[in-house]
């Protein structure tokens, strides 16, 4: 089965290789959406293969190659070097921590003109560290969310990280938004403003990089993982 997946009209996943953060085991995922001029618009790029590129130009050319937080990174300079018109836009931190990556824009609350028509986005903002932009496709009504909501179920994964991952309440269906990002909030007045924008848009549907898929019934699942922050 080919790692390339139809999600719904007009966008697909593509599955990743695992990676490995301060040493836990991460699946990976990434969103490719084809926009309404009929370009690629491509978040958190992952590892490609000869396979999947040709899938992947048979959708149509990539013209926006997305990083949805400073971390996710890896994949930005290998689709660069295979997409070379694309252009690439990242999240408010990533040039500090990425000075040697070249880009095209920093991503705020108000989307570029190349995908205005198709995407709305919200910098959840008030985290010390994370600097996420969360978008929404909304022809689609799918939310797209990179690591503030988290549900891991890896087949074959060791039964120490299993563990790990239920105790920090990423595992699974009933997993949400790890330990290490939940206390790293400063200012929860930003965060729920940004996580109540969120919530007010139209969507029913839910992707994520780490773990399992949502497509019915996202919205109540988004609102009672982000209650931590009232």
């Amino acid at each position: 089965m080919s790692p390339l997946e139809p999600f719904a009209d007009d966008i697909w996943t593509l599955i990743g290789g695992g990676v490995s953060f301060y040493g836990v085991p991460f699946p990976t995922r990434s969103v490719i959406i084809r926009l309404s001029d009929g370009r690629l618009w491509v978040h958190s790029p992952v590892a490609e293969t000869p396979a999947t590129r040709a899938e992947i130009a048979a959708l149509g050319p990539v013209g926006y190659l997305i990083a949805p937080t400073k971390i996710h990174s890896r994949g930005i300079a290998p689709w660069q070097d295979e997409w070379p018109d694309a252009e690439t836009w990242v999240s408010p931190g990533f040039r500090e921590r990425h000075p040697n990556i070249p880009f095209t824009g920093t991503l705020s609350d108000a989307p570029p003109e190349g995908w205005a028509a198709d995407i709305d986005q919200r910098v959840f903002a008030g985290h010390a560290l994370l600097d996420e932009v969360v978008f929404l496709h909304r022809a689609s009504g799918t939310l797209i969310v990179t690591d503030l909501i988290q549900k891991h179920m890896a087949a074959g994964e060791a039964w120490v990280w299993l563990l790990i991952k239920r105790l920090a309440g990423v595992w699974g269906p009933r997993g949400g938004t790890a330990p290490d990002i939940r206390f790293g909030f400063r200012d929860r007045d930003m965060a729920r403003a940004a996580r109540d924008h969120i919530l007010a848009w139209d969507f029913d549907r839910l992707i994520l990089s780490h773990g399992l898929c949502l497509k019915h019934g996202a919205k109540e699942e988004v609102r009672r993982v982000w209650a931590f922050l009232d």
